[in-house]
C-alpha cells in the first residue's frame, strides 16, 4: 500500500502523502523563488490541476476573492513544463 495519511476515522478523507501532506506555496512564495510577480504566478497556476482554490471563484460584478495554494509537486511539474525548449 502506498504511503497514505489518514485523518480521524476510516470514514474521513484519505490522501496520498505527496498530494496533501507536502509543502503548499502561496503565489507570493513561488514568485519570490522564480523572480516573478504574484499576479503572474496566479495566472500560471489558476487552471493547473492539483492547485487548491479557496474562496469564491466569481462574484457577479465584484472582485473575486480566491486564495491559491500550490503543492510542491505542481510547482515542480509546471517548472519542468516551462523549462522545455
Amino acid at each position: 500500500m502506498p504511503n497514505v495519511v489518514q485523518f480521524g476515522t476510516a470514514a474521513d478523507i484519505e490522501c496520498k502523502v505527496p498530494d496533501c501532506a507536502s509543502r503548499h506555496y502561496s503565489p507570493a512564495e513561488v514568485g519570490k523563488l522564480w523572480n516573478l510577480s504574484p499576479d503572474t504566478v496566479r495566472h500560471l497556476f489558476e487552471n493547473e490541476p492539483g492547485v487548491l482554490q479557496i474562496g469564491e471563484r466569481s462574484r457577479r460584478g465584484r472582485r473575486r476573492y480566491v486564495t491559491l495554494r500550490i503543492p510542491e509537486s505542481v510547482v515542480a511539474r509546471v517548472h519542468t513544463k516551462l523549462s522545455r525548449v
